[in-house]
């Protein structure tokens, strides 16, 4: 019969999510270049060393947007595999062949770029929960196969990031597989549990470690040691100081002139503060605001279980790691060494992004509700919401609290 197809949520949230996504990618190369371009002039003799490269991570993230975007994420569960079981070898060779760099070894060197693996470890590991609890609720795999299962890939991911050593991506990993089971609902008692036992694990791992207790230390306070451990928290907050309402103007920062450390890195947020003041800054915010309005509304209107979670969990993700780092650079956290997504440079957190935010896209349009009309008029859709949803239209996922799958339930 005839039927009409609906983006989910509306195409509203697919134009916001769109926009936003293209405001702060044109933002980010430009930023990038403003402020990077000294110091390339300096050390590479080309000031657009930095925007070049990032403009080619733009431009492929870009096409992964759109071929993910118009793919079925029902379709291809190969590609779950794919991309998880990729970062995993990744993260397995890294120590073998990776690259240095800052006091660790993250990145694998292909010859024309650099790659991530971590990066793309986060985007296996939130699939991965997504489809784990996919199955769980259609009572395919017990309480038990879930936790198993789910403890094993997540953990073996984490481990080795966390040998890098990684531990804000480590953290990230965690929070995201926590925001996928937060969105699934999973008992809050087993959440929270697991949240106290990350916590004495991130404490613990700082205590083993002089360097982070220094960033510690230096987050409470950064003026004890202010040329060493707070230095670059200090000249973030030199910048943030000087950019004032309005910005001391588009590529007139000072602290870009070898004062901030990663200036066009993890601490751009400072450059974009300082040379765009506090209208720059709000309009980065606003922007992730906007990505976290589209992402949800998109989650809440998908019809599966699988694509509520997927669009929701990477939605949380993104905009989570936003959060931090903006956190990080204005004094509100310790460091972490976590960029700004899209702002920042980097070709494979660029493109890990955009990645997700492709997927996201594909949720939009494949995850739909779809309005049927004649006497077969929405048959299909009840069956696939039986497994589901209760009688009152309220997802569930009772059989993680020990209960029974919703499947051998009695009538």
């Amino acid at each position: 019969m005839a039927q009409r197809e609906v983006f989910a949520g509306g195409p509203w949230p697919r134009y916001i999510l769109l926009l936003s996504t293209l405001f702060l990618l044109l933002g980010g190369l430009m930023m990038v270049y403003s402020a990077s371009s000294v110091a390339d002039f300096v050390h590479q003799q080309d000031s657009m060393h930095h925007l070049k490269r990032q403009a080619l991570g733009a431009l492929a993230g870009l096409l992964l947007l759109v071929v993910a975007m118009f793919v079925d994420y029902r379709r291809v569960g190969w590609a779950r595999t794919a991309i998880y079981g990729a970062s995993l070898i990744g993260l397995v060779l890294v120590p073998f062949i990776g690259v240095g760099k800052w006091g660790a070894t993250r990145w694998i060197d292909l010859g024309v770029f650099t790659v991530q693996p971590s990066e793309y470890a986060k985007l296996g590991c939130v699939m991965v929960a997504a489809y784990l609890l996919q199955q769980l609720r259609r009572g395919r795999i017990t309480t038990s196969q879930f936790w198993k299962q789910l403890f094993i890939a997540v953990g073996v991911v984490a481990a080795l990031v966390m040998l890098q050593p990684d531990m804000g991506t480590t953290v990230q990993i965690l929070l995201a597989v926590f925001l996928v089971l937060l969105i699934g609902g999973i008992s809050g008692k087993l959440l929270f549990g697991a949240v106290g036992a990350g916590a004495a694990l991130v404490a613990v791992a700082i205590a083993a470690e002089p360097y982070r207790l220094r960033r510690v230390f230096a987050f409470l306070d950064p003026w004890a040691d202010p040329l060493d451990s707070g230095y670059q928290s200090i000249q973030a907050l030199y910048a943030f100081g000087s950019g004032g309402i309005d910005g001391v103007g588009l590529g007139m920062s000072r602290q870009k002139f070898f004062y901030l450390p990663a200036a066009h890195t993890d601490f751009i947020f400072a450059i974009i503060g300082e040379e765009l003041g506090l209208v720059g800054s709000l309009s980065v915010l606003v922007a992730f605001g906007a990505i976290a309005y589209a992402g949800t509304r998109i989650a809440l209107g998908t019809r599966d279980v699988y694509g509520r979670l997927l669009a929701g969990g990477l939605t949380a993700m993104l905009v989570t790691q936003a959060v931090i780092n903006m956190a990080a650079v204005t004094g509100l956290v310790p460091v972490t060494g976590i960029p700004l997504p899209l702002v920042s440079f980097g070709g494979s957190s660029m493109t890990f992004t955009m990645l997700c935010i492709g997927v996201i896209l594909s949720v939009s349009t494949y995850g739909a509700r779809t309005e049927r009309r004649g006497r077969t008029q929405g048959k299909e859709s009840a069956r696939e919401d039986t497994a589901e949803r209760r009688g009152d239209r309220r997802s569930h996922l009772s059989c993680v609290d020990g209960g029974r799958p919703p499947s051998r339930r009695r009538a």
